[in-house]
């Protein structure tokens, strides 16, 4: 099996100047703090240079192409300071160790679909460690956690990493997509035949979670699109923008989208405009036709 790295050969990788990338993150209207947390970033190789008799180190090319990009939403359950310690946790956990695991594959350049896909699960598992250790040391063993939303584009492939209710979208040719799975009590039953999707819409088991990162279980489903076509959008998202904004109207916000940044206001504003009763983040990227 090949490589995810090798894989991006045959297909024009975008260049950064090329990328369309924001985020942005609001407490919204009736919450008094921000438990969201979000990473926008791009992995290269990079050489740093310690000493050296050139007089200048502006000739040498030191930071190599783009290995990935990652787009990443953590949203902290229970709307304490426990929640934003753990989705800052998170954040950092999983950004650190895929960081190491794209180093190993690059250069190693052998690791298969399956091992990829494993690294990134591992991420996920280290976050949910990470979060319970702090949470035993820092908070007496009292309980914090956050979901997980991790969009990893390793061209022309996106990964998701998911583990709780924010989203991953993606959008092409008018068509948006869901990549990922809502793991809510309320998606549990709807999956089981006990609840009909629109009563789920309004069911007070639609937020509770049936996994998360630090909880008592996290169960990380991991996810493969393919984000080969110039234009196709990515956006990821805590629960405060899905609760006020339709996926219809999340289309629509796409298609008569400027740029990146536009885009993530216009979704804000709306969401506020409509009450905005959770912390809301955003994140879309897209390479440029």
């Amino acid at each position: 099996m090949t490589s995810p790295l090798s894989e991006i050969a045959g297909l024009p990788r975008p260049k950064d100047d090329e990328l369309d990338l924001f985020g942005i993150t609001h407490q919204g209207r009736v919450r008094t703090s921000n438990q969201d947390h979000f990473l926008l970033c791009t992995v290269h190789p990079q050489v740093v240079v310690r000493s050296t008799s050139l007089p200048t180190i502006d000739e040498i090319t030191l930071r190599g192409e783009r290995l990935a990009t990652i787009m990443l939403v953590a949203d902290g359950v229970g709307g304490s300071v426990d929640g934003s310690e753990a989705s800052r946790l998170a954040t950092i956990a999983v950004t650190e160790y895929f960081a190491s695991a794209m180093r190993c594959y690059h250069t190693v350049g052998s690791a298969s679909e399956h091992e990829f896909t494993e690294a990134l699960r591992e991420a996920a598992i280290e976050a949910h460690n990470r979060v319970r250790t702090q949470a035993e040391a820092q908070f007496e063993g009292r309980r914090m956690a956050s979901t997980l939303s991790v969009a990893i584009v390793v061209w022309p492939w996106l990964y998701v990493v998911q583990v709780g209710d924010s989203r991953c979208y993606t959008y092409h040719d008018g068509v948006l997509r869901q990549v990922t799975r809502d793991q809510t009590i309320a998606q549990e039953m709807v999956d089981r035949g006990a609840l009909s999707p629109e009563r789920a819409q309004n069911s007070p088991l639609n937020h509770v979670l049936s996994s998360a990162i630090g909880a008592e279980e996290a169960l990380p489903v991991i996810s493969r699109v393919d984000v080969g076509k110039r234009g196709t959008v990515t956006l990821v998202c805590s629960d405060g923008l899905t609760k006020h904004v339709s996926d219809d109207e999340i289309g629509a916000a796409i298609g008569r989208m400027t740029s990146a940044e536009q885009l993530c206001h216009e979704l804000l504003d709306l969401t506020l405009e409509r009450g905005g009763s959770d912390n809301v983040t955003i994140v879309v990227g897209r390479a440029l036709p």
